[in-house]
């Protein structure tokens, strides 16, 4: 509407011919975004109503946070959150709530809870990173899950959303006390081991992989020779130099960080205290 108009202000006293064929264009594309906007919500209203005849159980994950945790965006978050007078966070990112509140309304009717995830890492642990485990490094993560009924929630969209946010402020909390004592609860812990079924489906995995290549090196007349080898062997070196330097690239250090409002010296003491 804004380009129709400074159109009307400046093309049209010199050339109607040239404002009419603008006017036509832009008209154009804002009835395609239109009718983008309308296709994509329908289509993830389709996406719920599919999952409502779903044959098998399933776990939908939905990380409100909406981006990876980085001190710099934490920052970005208490300025926000400063700037609006919402609680301030300090181990959390601020929820964005309307894709949990589009979920929540589509599908409580036949899912039956909801499963509030909280993960840390100890203050002696280095953090998991996709690097480390292509190298082989494990990390320690503690987790807790607290289950919530669907049916605690409350039935309005602004209600929903609300209880999100108060969720992570709980979140926060939690957080902020592990770090300080170690230990999520004071209750003791149960050890309920390793499943079996996970260490059966990556046994079978492996085996089918060992054999696609045994085959594969058995057929192949690339190996055949001294130049093939040498080929294969560069090429495998490419491969992991490649993905090495994908991988440090996405790092959560060198994603975009958030854009905040004006900082604002009150603001600032705020955060500070």
């Amino acid at each position: 509407m804004c380009l129709q108009i400074v159109c009307f202000l400046l093309v049209r006293p010199v050339s109607k011919s040239m404002y009419r064929k603008i006017n036509k264009v832009v008209a154009e594309l804002l009835w395609l975004e239109l009718i983008w906007l309308i296709d994509w919500w329908a289509g993830i209203k389709s996406g719920f109503r599919r999952l409502e005849d779903f044959p098998m159980p399933f776990w939908l994950a939905l990380f409100v946070e909406g981006t990876r945790f980085t001190q710099a965006k934490l920052m970005a978050a208490q300025e926000f959150a400063a700037s609006r007078g919402l609680p301030i966070p300090r181990n959390v990112l601020l929820p964005r709530t309307k894709g949990f509140v589009s979920s929540v309304i589509h599908m409580r009717s036949f899912v039956p809870a909801i499963y509030d995830c909280t993960l840390a890492v100890p203050n002696n642990q280095p953090p998991p990173t996709l690097l480390r485990i292509f190298r082989g490094q494990s990390s320690v993560l503690k987790l807790q899950i607290r289950r919530h009924s669907m049916q605690e929630l409350p039935e309005t969209a602004d209600g929903i959303g609300q209880w999100c946010k108060d969720v992570f402020v709980t979140k926060d909390a939690l957080l902020e006390k592990y770090f300080a004592k170690g230990s999520f609860s004071d209750q003791q812990l149960q050890n309920i081991g390793r499943p079996i079924k996970s260490l059966i489906v990556v046994i079978l995995w492996s085996i089918l992989l060992a054999y696609g290549i045994y085959k594969f090196v058995q057929c192949s007349a690339l190996l055949a020779s001294w130049e093939g080898i040498a080929f294969s062997a560069t090429f495998l070196v490419l491969i992991v130099i490649v993905m090495q330097i994908l991988i440090q690239s996405s790092e959560s250090e060198r994603s975009t960080a958030l854009t905040v409002p004006p900082k604002d010296p009150s603001q600032q003491r705020l955060i500070q205290k």
